[in-house]
């Protein structure tokens, strides 16, 4: 029997719901400060580059675990 996301975190402590999603908040602050304003503000294009095409491979990856 499988359970889905919203059964599973209605049997979690409230402590634990707080420290996932701030791990997730700070996940996402880390792809946005590491990945994203390289990708525009940089002054090397090569970097830029790079920056970009890691990026395009997250959201790539994102989208298609976002499509099962």
């Amino acid at each position: 029997m499988k359970a889905s996301a919203l059964e599973i975190a209605a049997t979690l402590p409230a402590q634990i719901l707080v420290l996932l999603s701030g791990g997730a908040v700070a996940l996402v602050l880390l792809i946005y400060v590491g990945i994203a304003l390289p990708a525009v503000w940089s002054a090397k294009p090569a970097r830029r580059k790079a920056a970009a095409a890691v990026l395009s491979q997250i959201l790539d990856a994102w989208a298609s675990i976002n499509r099962r």
